[in-house]
């Protein structure tokens, strides 16, 4: 179930990183879910760092710490991704 859970918060996060970027992303959605499971795995390090790991109710600011963080690795991760997809494209033609 585990696993699950991180998939789920990984396609939310990176969806919601995806919208909030302005510009068009075009790494497949596949990507942006491992983008996304990436940033809530730094946002809690972070959390964790700051913490804020834990608190009584809904954890407000690790869930800020993750969603910043994945928009910070879906925005590089794109440009990382073009970058690599951009040169394969120049080597076929």
């Amino acid at each position: 179930m585990g696993w699950l859970w991180a998939i789920i918060v990984g396609f939310v996060l990176g969806l919601i990183a995806k919208a909030v970027i302005p510009g068009k992303q075009h790494s497949p959605l596949w990507l942006t879910t491992i983008f996304g499971m990436l940033g809530a795995i730094a946002g809690n390090a972070i959390a964790r760092a700051v913490g804020v790991e834990a608190t009584r109710g809904i954890d407000w600011w690790r869930h800020v710490f993750q969603l910043v963080a994945a928009i910070i690795i879906v925005g590089v991760g794109d440009a990382a991704y073009m970058a690599v997809r951009g040169n394969r494209r120049r080597e076929r033609a």
